[in-house]
């Protein structure tokens, strides 16, 4: 169980992990002229006009705050819709293993106690000589205490890797917002070059290097 649970936590940081980035340009010809204009000996062929989608600052805070109302609310409001059935399995396992081991503690338990007080009716015990032999105790007082520790050790770890998903999901849907925010326009461009220029005074060549920066 303890492998299982460990493994279920790897996988989940493994798939919120997936890169997430995504163009924010939204290049759209709104208007394509082809008109052949002429005007100072400029052809104008195409006009082209490129929409941006504005950076929401908030977003990032949104999707988390969602995510940590119900889980896998970031991740719809984030559109990244194939992500909420990963996270509800993820989180739902956690919880399924943590009701399993603590049911298990609680029988054990209590069937330890009884036994401490001198009874003999507890569901371990073969009260109807039904068990492997007829009369004795199923389990003895040692495996029952034993039972119950390592069930008790089980439904804990689940807890905490149950309440890590859940809080991997608000970090998955914070992230994600931002990444999604990321700017990788095409227009951002760096350009480094040579360049020569003619001083307008006495027709001397300049020679340097131009940066050039384009946002």
């Amino acid at each position: 169980m303890n492998k299982s649970l460990c493994s279920l936590l790897v996988f989940f940081l493994f798939i919120l992990s997936t890169p997430a980035q995504e163009k924010q340009k939204d290049t759209t010809a709104v208007d394509s002229v082809k008109t052949d204009l002429t005007k100072k000996g400029v052809v104008i062929k195409d006009v082209i006009v490129e929409k941006r989608e504005e950076i929401n600052p908030l977003a990032p805070s949104k999707a988390a705050f969602f995510s940590a109302i119900l889980p896998g609310l970031g991740q719809i409001y984030n559109k990244r819709y194939w992500k909420v059935p990963i996270v509800y399995a993820a989180i739902g396992t956690g919880v399924y293993a943590y009701v399993y081991n603590d049911d298990l503690y609680d029988r054990f338990r209590t069937a330890f106690k009884r036994r401490k007080a001198g009874f003999i009716d507890d569901e371990f015990y073969d009260p109807n000589n039904s068990g492997v032999v007829p009369g004795s105790p199923d389990l003895s007082d040692t495996a029952l205490q034993d039972g119950q520790e390592r069930y008790q050790r089980d439904r804990d770890l689940a807890l905490v890797v149950t309440i890590g998903l859940y809080a991997l999901n608000i970090i998955d849907a914070n992230v994600d917002a931002h990444l999604r925010q990321f700017n990788v326009d095409d227009n951002l461009s760096m350009d480094f070059k040579p360049y020569l220029e003619y001083n307008p005074i006495n027709a001397n060549p300049n020679y340097g290097m131009a940066l050039t920066i384009k946002f």
